[in-house]
């Protein structure tokens, strides 16, 4: 089912993530919502600093450079850094309020993973989010996504759409543990995250010690 867009509107995708870093699912979410909801542009925007993560992220830069790596090769998107760019904690609603200015006539679609929706309503200014965009929910095969989460949005049902996607045994968490670690080779890495991305963590030695 195509999510509604008005009348003469760019369809404008949003896809925020720490992307700490980016990898194969990642690229795989934007391609399957760049073709499911016809969108005419998907920004790809890594979080500054994250308001709900206890841990603290990778240096900017290299969270920058390895989003613009993994996704070089993905027609109609855009690596923006704002977030990056803005001083204390990173909001949703903020960037897109921002976009929606730049872009008066667009209708925004933000894509949000499964686990993510589950906590939406613990988001800063969720309301507002939904008054600006649709949202996309990311679908794997065997996830947790039920009616039931719907149902806590009465009325609303007209402004969550589910994206469908294959299941995908990659995590930025899992592959922070393997380099941690030391079990996993660029080889190994190069199979969970685009092959630019391997490279850049192996030249740059990131989450090789924190």
């Amino acid at each position: 089912m195509s999510a509604p867009s008005p009348p003469g509107a760019n369809r404008i995708g949003v896809f925020g993530g720490a992307f700490d870093p980016p990898h194969n699912a990642h690229v795989a979410l934007a391609q399957a919502a760049l073709a499911q909801f016809d969108l005419d542009l998907l920004y790809i925007i890594p979080t500054g600093q994250a308001w709900h993560k206890a841990r603290a992220l990778s240096a900017p830069v290299h969270r920058l450079a390895m989003t613009r790596l993994a996704f070089q090769d993905v027609p109609r998107t855009r690596v923006d850094d704002r977030e990056l760019q803005r001083a204390g904690p990173t909001f949703t609603i903020d960037t897109l309020q921002a976009l929606q200015a730049e872009n008066p006539q667009a209708q925004l679609y933000l894509l949000l993973g499964a686990d993510q929706f589950a906590a939406f309503k613990q988001w800063h200014r969720w309301q507002e989010i939904l008054d600006i965009a649709i949202i996309c929910i990311a679908d794997r095969a065997q996830s947790t996504l039920a009616q039931t989460q719907f149902d806590a949005y009465p009325g609303l049902n007209n402004r969550f759409f589910t994206l469908k996607l294959p299941l995908m045994a990659v995590s930025a968490t899992q592959i922070r543990q393997l380099m941690i670690s030391g079990a996993a080779t660029t080889g190994d890495i190069a199979k969970l995250v685009p092959e630019p991305v391997a490279r850049y963590i192996s030249a740059h030695g990131l989450y090789r010690s924190h």
